[in-house]
């Protein structure tokens, strides 16, 4: 595994007066690349040929710079990381990144400065240690089913990587299951090998709340966790098919029993379950802070479904920004309430890069 050593030596060799922020063309790009435009930041964007014209539509969110690559992957070849870390490239990991070029990979072979702690990507990636983590941080989790064959109600199945959604599904049975299974691995949905990783757990009822959180060792602002505190940025939930179903009845085409993410809503919770919210953070920090220290940096948001009589259930970590964000480009009812200028979780990241720069401790916050 590439170690916080090895990074270091590559943050030693960096002109901090001219970093540029980086990330492939996909999930959060453009919120990143106009954050980081408003703190000031060069920006260079990794895009696949067929989404230039995307990323290159919009002025303010348009990457100074476009390299094209026939697959992300190409990332991790040596003469691609030799091109980010002359230009003095940080990466910022997302979803996308994460789900294509894999966390493993990441680990192993990715020898780029990243913005957080890679370490928290494995966490997120592996669905046993990210249920030890949520545990380890005081909150509700669903019930978990270690085999098919325990399955005695209504489960959401569950696959591996940060996929989205796509092709989760419901079932009732052990043998709907191995159905299910079937039918998505024939349709490459998935591959035989993530099998042994899949995630079975209960089905949950309630509404659902995905808070964004941002860990700042730099800021005075939130509530405090570790050596630093914790903002609340935004609150958003997830638009899939499956919401849509009911406009469909009687006659539901079965294509509607879907639960991929194709895009987010913004959300505001009543004030008097904002403290309990907030703690969940403070929580989370504080857990990955023992688990694998120095613990989670920057920004994460938790998956909770709220259920009137059993309260918050969380159901899933991610540990980087999430899509979700994009519905703030300009700041949400909570940023700017400690904000007196817009801010995104964009922006806020490259905020963040901006204040360790100053203090000298960008490898307290780049890995």
């Amino acid at each position: 595994m590439i170690s916080q050593y090895d990074i270091k030596a590559v943050l030693d060799q960096y002109d901090t007066e001219n970093i540029a922020i980086s990330t492939i063309c996909s999930h959060t790009a453009l919120q990143i690349f106009h954050g980081a435009r408003q703190e000031g930041f060069r920006t260079i964007g990794i895009c696949k040929k067929d989404r230039l014209p995307l990323y290159r539509s919009f002025p303010l969110a348009k990457a100074d710079e476009l390299i094209v690559v026939d697959d992300y992957s190409d990332v991790l070849t040596p003469e691609f990381q030799d091109r980010l870390r002359e230009n003095n490239a940080i990466l910022i990991p997302h979803g996308s990144f994460v789900e294509y070029i894999g966390p493993e990979r990441i680990s192993e072979e990715f020898a780029v400065p990243m913005f957080g702690n890679r370490r928290s990507l494995e966490w997120e990636s592996d669905r046993g240690l990210q249920r030890q983590w949520i545990e380890a941080a005081g909150l509700i989790v669903p019930r978990r089913y270690k085999d098919p064959s325990e399955i005695d109600s209504k489960v959401f199945v569950k696959f591996p990587g940060a996929k989205g959604g796509k092709g989760f599904f419901t079932v009732n049975s052990e043998r709907e299951f191995y159905i299910q299974v079937k039918q998505r691995v024939k349709q490459g949905i998935i591959k035989a090998s993530d099998l042994p990783r899949i995630g079975i757990q209960e089905f949950l009822l309630g509404v659902r709340y995905y808070p964004h959180y941002f860990y700042t060792l730099f800021e005075e602002a939130g509530a405090p966790a570790g050596s630093g505190r914790v903002q609340i940025l935004g609150i958003d939930r997830r638009i899939e098919p499956i919401d849509e179903a009911y406009r469909g009845l009687p006659d539901v085409p079965p294509e509607f029993f879907d639960y991929t993410v194709t895009g987010n809503q913004p959300v505001v919770v009543r004030e008097s379950l904002l403290p309990e919210i907030l703690q969940f953070g403070v929580g989370t920090v504080d857990a990955s802070i023992k688990l694998f220290p120095p613990g989670i940096v920057g920004s994460f948001c938790l998956e909770t479904i709220y259920h009137p009589s059993r309260g918050f259930v969380v159901f899933e970590i991610s540990a980087r920004i999430v899509a979700g964000t994009n519905v703030y480009a300009g700041g949400s009812q909570y940023s700017q309430f400690t904000y007196d200028e817009p801010m995104s979780m964009g922006r806020r990241i490259s905020r963040e890069i901006r204040h360790a720069i100053a203090a000298d401790r960008l490898a307290d916050i780049v890995y």
